[in-house]
């Protein structure tokens, strides 16, 4: 089965200066997009008291933007394979600058909010599509896995250089340049795509499927809620939304199976290379990020170190997901998309297992930055692996689709991660207990989805 991306010996091929000028700007639009998924995570205190936001409510800052991120993925996933991914590209890049520039002058809680709803609703336009059309520029091989490599070590880099650009920038300016700082590289990217990037789009003649993208947008929407607000406290509210989004989602599965022309046809939802892919994915985004969340709770908590001390420290996890991230290629290449995506989630199960080793010293310091630098290498590994995994074997009028799921999973897996990990971590009296509990769960869940991954993402 070539869509499992089967080890070759081919020499490898070389891009020509065309793909390299494509690349480096998706991969632009790419980053940024990253940067400002994660620029405002330590800053948050600081937004709070400069727009008198309560503490209870500074979670709906994050949450703004993970709603539409989320919920709207797949409908522009799709709708970018239909009407024209650069379009869609180009679309989100002029969200991206309005929703940055709201935020940046916001004056009210409420005005920041739209600019972070804009943001969020940005990434679900524009990332999918971005990714898509890196998908249908190079073919399904080793180029496409270099550039999915690329990206996935830019991405990952750009969660980091996020947190570290976001304490720079709060420490030193304002926390409301982590917001402008967007507007500027988005114009750049507006005006530039038009002469380097062709459209791109399916050419079957299928339209839209309302009812389909009516159902699973409100499923998400109501599943990203219900999951944020859960992982606070279990309230009436949270099981609503919680029961609303389980409704949905089967009268989802309802509607596709019945549609001419569906929006995520059932034959590419029940592929194996999509389904275990996405749960490899799932599983490597929902895990990492979490526990950039527990070792940020460690570094302010329990060793006292300021919002820029504590991204400068997480800097080595960027530094490991890049490199994990370059090297992926030449590892699937080597092994395989399957033993390579296994391979990984265990490397990083290992390495978040030797972070119990942390305590209330400062002497525990080069041990965390080594377990983060290897656990960053392993997840980047399983990352680029389920990209390529996921988006493989499909026609190219269904990228954006295929892209929009491996986003989709990306964003709900980051929603789901963080608010349950955080649950596990304060049940505990003692900080440091907490911590360490939550990344012991962490590290099981891991290992867990490695071994279901290596069992039903078998070769035929």
């Amino acid at each position: 089965m070539t869509a499992l991306i089967t080890p070759v010996s081919a020499p490898i091929e070389r891009m020509s200066s065309r793909n390299k000028l494509v690349l480096t700007l998706l991969l632009g639009a790419q980053f940024m997009l990253a940067i400002d998924f994660s620029i405002l995570n330590v800053a948050l205190p600081v937004v709070g008291r400069g727009l008198s936001f309560a503490l209870d409510d500074l979670q709906w800052i994050a949450t703004a933007f993970a709603l539409p991120a989320a919920g709207f993925t797949l409908l522009f996933g799709r709708v970018a394979d239909l009407f024209g991914r650069r379009r869609m590209l180009l679309a989100g890049m002029a969200l991206l600058a309005g929703g940055s520039l709201i935020g940046g002058l916001a004056m009210s809680p409420a005005m920041l909010l739209f600019g972070r709803i804009l943001q969020g609703l940005a990434t679900a336009v524009a990332t999918p599509a971005a990714l898509s059309l890196l998908t249908t520029s190079f073919p399904e091989g080793r180029l496409r896995t270099r550039a999915l490599g690329l990206s996935g070590a830019l991405m990952s880099a750009g969660f980091t250089t996020g947190a570290i650009l976001g304490g720079v920038l709060t420490d030193l300016l304002s926390w409301r340049w982590a917001f402008l700082v967007n507007v500027p590289v988005a114009v750049v990217i507006l005006a530039v795509t038009p002469a380097v990037v062709t459209e791109s789009r399916a050419r079957d003649g299928a339209k839209l499927d309302i009812p389909g993208a009516v159902t699973v947008t409100g499923g998400l929407l109501a599943l990203v809620y219900g999951i944020t607000a859960a992982g606070s406290r279990i309230s009436l509210p949270a099981i609503g939304a919680l029961t609303v989004a389980a409704v949905l989602l089967v009268a989802f599965v309802l509607v596709e199976r019945r549609s001419a022309a569906p929006l995520a046809p059932p034959r590419v939802l029940t592929r194996r290379t999509v389904t275990w892919g996405n749960v490899g994915g799932f599983v490597a985004f929902a895990t990492e990020t979490s526990l950039v969340f527990l070792l940020t709770l460690y570094l302010q908590k329990v060793m006292d170190f300021s919002p820029l001390a504590t991204g400068l420290a997480l800097g080595v996890l960027g530094a490991g997901t890049f490199a994990g991230g370059v090297a992926a290629p030449r590892i699937i290449g080597r092994l395989g998309g399957r033993a390579a995506l296994v391979s990984g989630l265990v490397l990083q199960a290992a390495a978040t297992a030797g972070l119990l080793g942390l305590g209330e010293s400062r002497g525990g310091l080069g041990l965390l930055l080594a377990a983060t630098a290897i656990g960053g290498f392993g997840n980047l590994v399983a990352i680029v692996a389920f990209m390529g995994i996921a988006t493989s074997g499909l026609p190219d009028g269904e990228q954006g689709l295929a892209t929009g799921l491996a986003t989709m999973t990306q964003q709900v897996a980051i929603t789901l991660g963080i608010p349950v990990m955080s649950a596990v971590a304060t049940a505990n009296s003692s900080v440091l207990g907490g911590v360490h509990t939550a990344t012991a769960v962490n590290a099981v869940v891991v290992l867990a989805g490695a071994a279901l991954v290596g069992a039903f993402l078998r070769r035929a």
